[in-house]
């Protein structure tokens, strides 16, 4: 493939981006396009992996996981299981995170991504970086990479959304908020209307897409959908997504039958965790 469209700005050396311990993955080439020491996480001998999740489950895809997040999430379920963030490490308990250069992550990119054309940014919360990154999806898009962003739906940024194809949007409901002393900040901060209408209505008058996908730990969840979804506008039930609590295939099953039926019910899409399928729950896949 050719190597066209390297960073032009040098400012694009000086700028920046904290990612988590997975950061690019799942790739077998460093940024001069030599090869990586080691088997991606996937046990494939290539680099890319599949979308899990979403309206491009099973599209072949390259991820950024930067670090950091505004929230704290722990979902308790109706059994009173309590299942933490399955990437708390890029999350709120960061751990072996690292910073590179927007240049030298675009150039990672380049060279794991001969066939791959989806690019997947997620977390912890990217807007948290977002000038930073809007550097890298810009010159990204010079290239014609689709990008999907993965955000709770807190914080938004014209500039970033710009460079997006699509939003991958997660409000976290009452059934994510942690216990103490983290409950009240994530409380306070974890649902944001306004936020959320700014990502939509953005999508509708620039031709963009959008998700939003609901984590579905026990039925309180249902009521609280239905009492924000009716807060907003230009959504359609096609745009609406409702993912099984679970960070590995016994979390999955436990929540699988009630989530299909309340699919079924209000005309949701019923959202899979392929990877988990595919992987099983570990990292950088």
């Amino acid at each position: 493939m050719e190597k066209s469209g390297m960073v032009e700005s040098t400012d694009a050396v000086k700028v920046t981006i904290t990612l988590a311990q997975d950061g690019i993955f799942p790739i077998t080439k460093d940024k001069d396009g030599k090869p990586l020491p080691y088997t991606p996480a996937s046990g494939l001998n290539f680099p890319g992996t599949i979308q899990g999740e979403g309206k491009l489950n099973g599209v072949p895809s390259l991820f950024v996981r930067l670090a950091g997040c505004n929230l704290h999430c722990s979902w308790q379920t109706d059994r009173g299981n309590v299942s933490a963030c399955d990437t708390a490490y890029a999350a709120y308990a960061v751990k072996n995170s690292y910073t590179l250069s927007v240049e030298d992550i675009y150039k990672i990119i380049k060279e794991n991504t001969e066939n791959i054309r989806h690019i997947v940014i997620t977390g912890g919360e990217p807007f948290l970086q977002a000038e930073a990154l809007q550097k890298l999806c810009e010159q990204l898009k010079k290239d014609d990479y689709h990008l999907t962003i993965e955000t709770n739906a807190t914080l938004f940024d014209a500039a970033l959304a710009s460079h997006t194809d699509l939003f991958s949007l997660s409000p976290k409901l009452q059934s994510s908020v942690p216990p103490p002393p983290f409950q009240e900040k994530h409380n306070r901060i974890r649902v944001n209307p306004e936020v959320i209408q700014h990502f939509i209505s953005f999508a509708r008058r620039s031709g963009k897409d959008f998700q939003l996908k609901f984590v579905y730990a026990a039925e309180k969840d249902i009521e609280e959908i239905h009492a924000l979804l009716s807060q907003l506008q230009g959504w359609k039930n096609e745009d609406i997504l409702l993912m099984p609590l679970g960070g590995n295939a016994d979390e999955l099953r436990l929540n699988t039958h009630k989530t299909l039926t309340h699919c079924i019910r209000n005309g949701w899409r019923y959202c899979d965790r392929l990877h988990i399928s595919l992987f099983g729950s570990k990292q950088g896949v």
